[in-house]
């Protein structure tokens, strides 16, 4: 039962590494939109969604080789832990 908890906990903070910059980077950009439009009182749906698609889409192709590598790291774990497990019993 100790290494389902384990893994579990891994995969939370995975997920944090992954999920957290991304999540971060769509909160400043939709906090400048919004605020570029009260400034500007153009309420507008478009000028709200492209800029967060177009940050996403940097933030994915310079943050890309981050993320497989934390992905390649946490299923080497799992998989090195599910053959100590395999050995034990």
């Amino acid at each position: 039962m100790n290494e389902v908890a384990l893994a579990s906990r891994e995969a939370l903070w995975v997920a944090l590494q992954i999920g957290g910059p991304l999540l971060l980077l769509m909160l400043a950009v939709g906090l400048v939109v919004a605020v570029l439009q009260a400034l500007t009182q153009v309420n507008e749906a478009t000028l709200a969604f492209l800029p967060k698609v177009a940050a996403l889409a940097l933030a994915l192709l310079l943050l890309g080789p981050f993320i497989a590598g934390v992905l390649r790291g946490y299923a080497g774990g799992l998989f090195q832990a599910a053959i100590e497990v395999g050995l034990k019993g």
